[in-house]
């Protein structure tokens, strides 16, 4: 398509030519030119000619002239241009020695000091010089301002300075002005300083602009609202921190399991449960799950029943059986305990199901079983290999297989196994 329309455009070019050549051919118009006895007779064309050609040669003069003074000038920006790749390179390979020293030797370059600078403050910072890196956001602020305004507010973070990188975004978030990246560090600044109000509104700004990514922006809203939850004084304050924070928010796992911990502490076991149910019901959750454990003992009996109801369309979850496993210790059940604990394990090993299986033993009065589970606890913490227990103490009948869940189509129809 693009080649028809240089053709069309190069024959109306053409026409055009021609019939201007035909215009001027009738009158090419008289040019006379007289000065101190000087005289000159040309047409108007040639005249136009004339004069663009001499254009053309003290251009072509000038050009040469100023080359070799430009040589210097060119050499400088092509040699800090490649420092400044070179710096960049090496910041991200780890090399932040090397990074620092190019980045400081292409930002000579009026063109390329800002982020030249920017660059080796956050490769001095990532050094631990962070006096160097202060000094190198002293010179960037006077070329870009507002990036190493964010950046001193996350070496001041770095450094354990939350405080001073709090009131140096603050301004510019009480004018609603700040980069996706300052309220980023104003978010992590106020969680290190204990202002939870600023965290929290630093969640808004960051999802509208959508700088950190769908799950980048979770983990740092979960971070956020469980540290904020947690905080709470008294049932009063929790309640209505709760209460306050919009649908969406009340719905993210990590500030369900918060906010039901915390209303457990203080008394408040019946919310917590609904809450944490009403939730399961809407997705499931293997974090919840295991909450739903942990809320205390009151109507525990029941909680051991509806958890159960719900290995019909959960057998292989290994949190829930660990959950299970949990209160049916608390219960003394000894048996269901076992069972479910070491089906948990055969599923997924983890180290708090090692830790519950030695609590069962340890309330059969089974110390070296229940010590030889807390070695394997431990041992799985640190990613170490586990010591099998004796054939005699696992239970003979179960079976660690995972149980095929049937799956239905939209219609209700049960599929057939592929």
């Amino acid at each position: 398509m693009k080649l028809w329309r240089w053709i069309l455009l190069l024959v109306m070019l053409a026409a055009l030519a021609a019939f201007g050549w035909h215009w001027v051919a009738e009158d090419p118009g008289y040019l006379l030119v007289q000065m101190r006895g000087w005289q000159a007779e040309t047409t108007v064309v040639a005249a136009v000619v004339i004069l663009l050609l001499a254009w053309a040669l003290l251009g072509a003069g000038w050009f040469l002239l100023r080359w070799p003074f430009g040589a210097f000038s060119r050499r400088h920006r092509r040699v800090s241009r490649q420092r400044l790749r070179e710096g960049l390179i090496a910041l991200m390979e780890g090399r932040h020695g090397d990074a620092e020293r190019d980045l400081h030797r292409a930002s000579r370059l009026d063109t390329l000091r800002g982020p030249a600078l920017l660059a080796a403050a956050e490769a001095a910072s990532r050094r631990g010089e962070n006096g160097r890196a202060l000094a190198a956001l002293d010179e960037a602020g006077q070329v870009s301002p507002r990036a190493a305004r964010v950046l001193r507010a996350r070496v001041l973070r770095r450094e354990g300075k939350s405080v001073e990188a709090l009131n140096l975004l603050a301004p510019e978030a009480e004018t609603g002005s700040l980069t996706p990246g300052g309220w980023r560090e104003l978010a992590l600044a106020a969680l290190a300083n204990g202002d939870m109000r600023r965290a929290r509104q630093a969640l808004e700004p960051l999802q509208k602009s959508g700088a950190l990514g769908a799950r980048g922006f979770a983990a740092l809203e979960a971070q956020v609202l469980t540290a904020s939850l947690s905080a709470a004084p008294d049932a009063a304050a929790l309640n209505s921190q709760w209460s306050q924070l919009p649908k969406a928010q009340r719905r993210v796992p990590a500030a369900i399991d918060a906010y039901a911990r915390r209303a457990a502490a203080f008394g408040m076991v019946l919310p917590a449960m609904d809450e944490v149910e009403s939730a399961l019901r809407r997705e499931w959750s293997p974090l919840l799950i295991e909450t739903y454990g942990a809320l205390g003992g009151e109507d525990i009996e029941a909680r051991l029943r509806r958890a159960e109801s719900w290995l019909d369309a959960h057998p292989n979850d290994a949190a829930l059986l660990l959950t299970l496993g949990r209160m049916c210790a608390r219960l003394q059940l000894w048996g269901k305990a076992t069972q479910y604990l070491e089906r948990s394990l055969a599923l997924t090993p983890m180290s708090a199901a090692w830790e519950a299986l030695g609590d069962v033993y340890a309330g059969q009065h089974d110390a070296v079983l229940a010590q030889r589970c807390y070695r394997n606890a431990l041992a799985l913490a640190r990613g170490e290999a586990t010591e099998a227990l004796p054939q005699g103490a696992r239970s003979a009948r179960l079976d660690t297989r995972p149980i095929a869940v049937e799956e239905r189509s939209e219609h209700g129809v049960p599929r057939l196994p592929e």
